[in-house]
């Protein structure tokens, strides 16, 4: 018997869904009652979205249920977007110790505080999904990043279909509609997969000049002509891609010999100035490059993702895999040919021979790059369960 299961159900009544959903991913469990249940829902009202999070809670009877309404869901090896679809996401996790938490902001004497989130207990890897317009993902992983350093977070931000206040956050059998719920495991083996879908292009190059996100200064040169001199040098096709949505890449160690690159969009850009506005901050003497995305860079980012944790594991399959991957990937960067929605759930399950996969399309993804967590666009975000 698997001690990991999945379940998707899409079309039709969301209530309907649930009970399938939940019934195929206990399917393997023998009667056994899961440790943890993810549940995600697209389609439906908020109320409808809250109700289903209950009923999969009292269906599986989890220790631990943790889940969001999301614009799309994944499944095994589908990704369904845009239309009416619940997945669940099961596992037995003997040994684990999994603590839950809710996250709210509060007021503070200077600004806002996040609270909620639990004191540390040895080896510990998070499973964290926000609200976007109520929680402050980025300015949360950047204290975690200072507070509790070594602390992995992968998830996602979550979406309802009416905006700001349609989200819903299930936790244990409770809905919440702001701030972001997570769980805490405790010694599961679980590793974070981090594909940020670019491919770097050009030389490597010294930010010389630089306030917060805007960079004046690149090897000596302003950041425009420097940046113009750079893509005129480029092939064609990859001028094409630059010219689709340029990105640039900041080293995350200046001392390492193949760098890892945090990736950010290039926002715009002055020609007066020669000024450059970056998507993060950018500090002065750090090593940047530009990157460049598209179907075929993303696919083989991924599939290079998730080799390399094949060889960290020797080649051990995952027994499950949850997968938060950008909103803007699936059908809207794949296209028929690369598999479109199912592109990332598909690939997970393959190369990591995973006996389940859960997930949801995010408005944003969160994971660590060269140990600091952070948040993503246009990414795929995976944590991988040992089998």
């Amino acid at each position: 018997m698997s001690r990991f299961g999945d379940g998707l159900a899409t079309g039709g009544d969301l209530f309907v869904l649930a009970d399938s959903a939940a019934g195929a991913a206990l399917d393997s469990f023998g009667g056994r009652v899961p440790d943890l249940v993810c549940v995600f829902v697209s389609g439906g009202t908020p109320d409808e979205v809250a109700a289903v999070g209950l009923q999969v809670s009292a269906a599986t009877g989890a220790g631990t249920i943790l889940g969001c309404s999301a614009g799309g869901v994944i499944g095994g090896s589908r990704g369904v977007e845009g239309r009416a679809a619940v997945s669940v996401f099961a596992a037995l996790l003997p040994g684990v110790g999994l603590r839950s938490f809710h996250l709210e902001v509060l007021p503070a004497q200077e600004g806002s505080a996040v609270v909620g989130l639990p004191e540390p207990q040895g080896d510990e890897i998070a499973v964290l999904l926000s609200d976007p317009y109520s929680f402050p993902a980025d300015g949360f992983l950047t204290q975690v990043n200072a507070g509790r350093p070594g602390l992995a977070v992968v998830g996602g931000q979550a979406g309802g279909a009416r905006g700001a206040g349609s989200t819903r956050l299930i936790l244990d059998g409770r809905i919440v509609d702001r701030g972001a719920v997570g769980v805490l495991l405790q010694n599961s083996g679980a590793l974070s997969i981090v594909s940020q879908g670019c491919r770097a292009v050009g030389p490597a190059m010294t930010v010389t000049a630089a306030a917060g996100n805007v960079v004046s200064g690149l090897a000596g040169e302003p950041a425009l002509r420097r940046i113009e001199r750079v893509l005129a040098d480029l092939a064609p096709e990859d001028q094409a891609l630059a010219s689709a949505g340029l990105q640039l890449g900041i080293a995350m160690d200046e001392y390492a010999e193949d760098h890892d690159f945090l990736v950010r969009p290039i926002l715009g850009a002055d020609r007066a100035t020669g000024q450059v506005a970056v998507g993060d901050v950018v500090e002065v003497g750090c090593t940047v490059r530009l990157q460049v995305r598209d179907a075929d860079t993303a696919d083989a980012a991924l599939r290079s993702a998730l080799a390399a944790y094949r060889r960290d594991s020797a080649d051990s399959p995952a027994g499950g895999a949850l997968l938060f991957s950008c909103n803007g990937r699936g059908a809207h960067l794949f296209g028929e040919s690369f598999g479109g929605a199912d592109h990332d759930p598909s690939l997970v399950r393959t190369q990591l021979a995973a006996a389940a996969v859960g997930g949801f399309f995010a408005g944003g993804e969160l994971g660590p790059v060269a140990g600091r967590n952070h948040l993503h666009g246009f990414t795929a975000s995976v944590l991988a369960f040992p089998g």
